[in-house]
């Protein structure tokens, strides 16, 4: 799996909207959960780690959503959201087949 930037963290923890950088190694973490489950559906490790990709870092931010932090009351429906993206990723050709 290819590394996660700097970057990409700072622009994850700006979705939680968190200032300080005390969490990073979950958030690091979690995104690495979610490309792989990601990969576990058939997406293409390109498109997984496409840092650049709108709806791939739209589907790690909602997973992100989801398994943060320990009391997450909103993490069932961010669990939902996060099933449904990732089926439509799934269903689409461009992001299951090779070019």
């Amino acid at each position: 799996m290819a590394n996660i930037s700097e970057q990409y963290v700072y622009s994850i923890r700006r979705y939680l909207r968190l200032n300080h950088t005390h969490f990073d190694a979950e958030i690091t973490d979690l995104i690495g959960a979610a490309r792989a489950d990601l990969l576990l559906g058939g997406i293409l490790p390109d498109k997984v780690n496409d840092e650049n990709d709108p709806l791939i870092k739209r589907a790690i931010v909602v997973y992100v959503k989801a398994e943060f932090g320990l009391d997450n009351a909103d993490g069932e429906k961010y669990r939902e959201s996060y099933g449904m993206l990732k089926r439509h990723l799934m269903l689409s050709n461009e992001y299951t087949e090779e070019a």
